[in-house]
């Protein structure tokens, strides 16, 4: 995750030191980049750095967009009640955050 955080602020820390930001540069363009970053390779740089993606909790595939779309609006919830949500991993028998619950996700390893 601080991989991630560290690209989204190189992409969109420039744009606000000039004044260009609002909530499509600081909301909309990270959502989509993640989700797009999700769809093609079922991960995010960070994740892949350390060989992880995310796959359908049942089937072991490839999620539908859909479960992408939850999953990142999961991240709200996850986040809300102290990050519990993510905490939540530690206890977790199959390592599912909040987020991943709601979606139907499950991030295992990629030794692909």
């Amino acid at each position: 995750m601080a991989i991630d955080a560290l690209l989204v602020f190189v992409m969109i820390g420039p744009l606000a030191l000039f004044g260009i930001g609002g909530f499509f540069v600081e909301a909309l363009i990270p959502a989509i980049a993640v989700l797009l970053f999700w769809r093609r390779y079922g991960a995010t740089p960070g994740k892949m750095a350390v060989a992880a993606k995310i796959v359908d909790a049942r089937t072991g595939g490839a999620p539908s967009s859909m479960s992408l779309v939850k999953r990142y609006a999961g991240y709200l919830v996850s986040m809300l009640p102290f990050f519990l949500g993510f905490a939540w991993i530690a206890i977790d028998r199959r390592k599912q955050g909040w987020h991943d619950k709601i979606a139907g996700t499950l991030v295992i390893n990629d030794d692909d």
